[in-house]
């Protein structure tokens, strides 16, 4: 794919400070997840049948107040505002940077993550009681429990063997907004966490997401930016996707127009299938060959959107499918791109108030520690300058 030209979204300000950028990424992912939630595995046309035409907002339950036995989705409270195990993971690794407050490892999961999801309760709003996260994240996630409390597994070995899908990519925000405009930082951290989780085209795609918001953070980004950065750090199938998405969306400007063409767009590389609820039989197994199918289609409506939060993440959810991880990850790169400004106030309150979640706290937490992980960048930096100017003579 060819540079994008100059789009709308590239006269707006982008004159943001770190911390508008990083409270925009993180409020914009949880919306993004809250709205998606309840229409999560459903194809566009069963939700045009379900809501009586396209979602524009928060809406409630598919199954309404069958919710705890409905199949498949009992026993959770998905809608009215709830945030998904999206949201519930990205502010688990939130608090992993809280607490190391400097770069992260996959040894990080194993001894900071791990004890996030089975040691403390927490209030889980699509239970509507206080559990374990470990209750509720879904088995490619318990995996990671699994694997290093249970099997002692080399941290950095541990995601070979699980499923291949977006469970990695869909918290890695926080990982590029560490390393805010520095997306090839970003890439690689994530690449590293992930291998706790994650193999093959689910751990690329965790390093690409990264790459994205620490590319939207950037002060001249746009959505043509940050997706040619993504295709300059994204390898095999994952590459080729978002190429050959992002190459169709750039010719609409709707997401309606835009939710076939991109499905079709991305088809030869989703291993998944047709029917999202019965995957073929080589779904989600390793391979270079294929990409997860979230990514490239959040990028594909964030160019369709022309960077707009509400039009980016409207557009992820009609789509169907996964669509609380699509909305997630649109959600993030555009609320990193325009802030918080940009997401609709009247979304943020209820959100935070029906997944009684301060959405705020997240933000101010990851800001701090961004700071502080820059000043311990800059000394290291700055002493491998030191000792190279020696080793080379440099007077």
């Amino acid at each position: 794919m060819t540079s994008t030209t100059p789009t709308r979204s590239e006269a707006r300000t982008t004159a943001l400070t770190l911390d508008e950028r990083i409270t925009g990424a993180l409020v914009g992912a949880a919306v993004g997840d809250a709205l998606g939630g309840p229409v999560e595995g459903r194809p566009p046309e069963q939700i045009v049948a379900r809501h009586g035409g396209r979602i524009s907002g928060i809406v409630g339950p598919w199954d309404g107040d069958d919710w705890r036995t409905a199949r498949p989705i009992a026993p959770y409270h998905k809608g009215d505002g709830h945030v998904t195990d999206d949201t519930l993971m990205t502010h688990a690794l939130v608090r992993v940077y809280g607490t190391v407050r400097d770069h992260l490892d996959a040894y990080a999961i194993a001894d900071h993550l791990v004890p996030e999801l089975i040691s403390t309760p927490r209030w889980i709003p699509e239970l509507e009681a206080d559990a374990l996260p470990l209750q509720r994240i879904f088995l490619a996630e318990k995996w990671i429990v699994a694997r290093l409390h249970y099997g002692h597994v080399d941290p950095r070995e541990a995601g070979s063997g699980n499923i291949v899908n977006c469970g990695a990519a869909m918290y890695m925000a926080p990982v590029g907004l560490v390393n805010a405009a520095h997306p090839q930082a970003a890439y690689a951290e994530a690449l590293d966490i992930a291998g706790a989780h994650q193999s093959s085209y689910g751990r690329e795609a965790a390093g690409v997401l990264a790459a994205a918001v620490a590319a939207a953070c950037a002060p001249d980004a746009t959505p043509a930016t940050v997706v040619d950065t993504c295709l300059s750090l994204a390898k095999d199938g994952t590459r080729a996707a978002i190429e050959a998405v992002c190459e169709v969306a750039v010719r609409h400007r709707d997401f309606e127009s835009a939710l076939a063409p991109l499905r079709t767009a991305v088809a030869p590389f989703d291993t998944v299938g047709p029917d999202y609820r019965a995957p073929s039989l080589g779904a989600r197994r390793p391979s270079r060959l294929h990409s997860i199918e979230e990514l490239p289609i959040a990028l594909g409506m964030l160019l369709v959107a022309d960077g707009d939060y509400r039009h980016a993440v409207l557009g992820s959810v009609n789509y169907g499918r996964d669509c609380d991880s699509i909305a997630t990850m649109s959600g993030a790169i555009a609320g990193a791109l325009h802030g918080e400004r940009a997401i609709p106030a009247a979304w943020v309150r209820t959100v935070a108030e029906a997944s009684r979640l301060d959405l705020h706290a997240p933000a101010r937490t990851l800001a701090d520690v961004s700071r502080d992980v820059f000043v311990r960048d800059t000394a290291r930096r700055r002493a491998h300058e030191s000792a190279f100017a020696a080793l080379v003579g440099t007077p």
